[in-house]
């Protein structure tokens, strides 16, 4: 199975359905609804849709603007659909028409919940909001995303257990993009020291200016500290990974939900200095 980079956070069914509804609105209120929320049309020769319909070909000049596989692109592409619900559904009408049922069902199957006053929450929000597309293979990255997606608030075992190995397979890509050669089974510990050292996030090899001053250091020493405590929850049985005579009592959503976050914490510091033009191992040690 390959696992793409990024993903859809929205899926194309659930967007033609949001479509279908810009063909009894106007022109105006069809690209008005867009533009109240800072999205622009892409040209008419750079559209890839073909309909006859005015108002759905006008919908899709916005529509393929979006990147979907983005946060918060969707954050905001999410608030238009709100206001197409609003602007469609007859306020007169009584009970759950047909047309709103079906896009229910199609946010619920991506993950999101539509309420009575036509509000979109995502029911288990993605954790990572980088984009992935510039690593070699990031699939070991994207795998523990979709597990932590899919635990976090049903299996907080399930969870803690792919945060740690969220952190395995970020410092794992990392020193793979660095081409640093990585022993089989390494501990937690050795990779964040590993690709600390090598990014130049550590106390020893900073540079002078931000990434060296004391508040810095104490900050990176902080998020060593967050890696190896992630670690150590999972190793100390409160993880998902290792068989266990009796399950951890007590654990609960917002146990998990600290480690994932702490993890992410991690792994976007990591992520985000590999890709920096300006980060510190770009630079020629003084």
């Amino acid at each position: 199975m390959t696992v793409t980079a990024r993903r859809d956070l929205v899926s194309p069914g659930t967007r033609n359905a949001f479509r279908s509804l810009a063909t009894d609105l106007t022109l105006r209120i069809v690209a008005g609804l867009w533009e109240d929320h800072g999205f622009a049309p892409v040209a008419p020769e750079e559209l890839k849709y073909s309909d006859p319909g005015q108002r759905r070909t006008e919908f899709m000049r916005y529509a393929e603007g979006v990147d979907w596989s983005d946060q918060t692109h969707v954050r905001r592409a999410l608030m238009v659909f709100e206001d197409y619900v609003r602007a469609y559904r007859d306020p007169a009408e009584q009970g759950t028409p047909k047309w709103l049922e079906d896009i229910k069902v199609r946010l619920d199957r991506d993950g999101y919940a539509l309420n009575d006053t036509g509000q979109i929450s995502w029911v288990n929000p993605p954790v990572l909001a980088r984009d992935l597309s510039g690593l070699s293979d990031p699939s070991g990255i994207v795998v523990e995303l979709e597990r932590i997606r899919r635990d976090l608030t049903t299996d907080p075992q399930g969870a803690i257990g792919a945060a740690k190995q969220l952190i395995e397979a970020t410092a794992k890509t990392a020193l793979r993009e660095l081409n640093v050669s990585v022993e089989k089974k390494p501990d937690v510990p050795i990779l964040v020291a590993m690709v600390h050292k090598e990014l130049r996030l550590d106390a020893a090899s900073a540079p002078e200016g931000p990434d060296g001053s004391k508040a810095i250091k104490r900050i990176l020493s902080g998020a060593v500290n967050i890696a190896v405590g992630v670690a150590e929850l999972r190793n100390q049985g409160f993880g998902s990974g290792h068989g266990q005579a009796s399950a951890p009592s007590g654990l609960g959503v917002r146990h998990a939900r600290l480690t994932v976050n702490a993890a992410v914490t991690w792994c976007e510091l990591i992520l985000d200095t590999l890709t920096d033009p300006a980060a510190p191992w770009r630079k020629p040690m003084g």
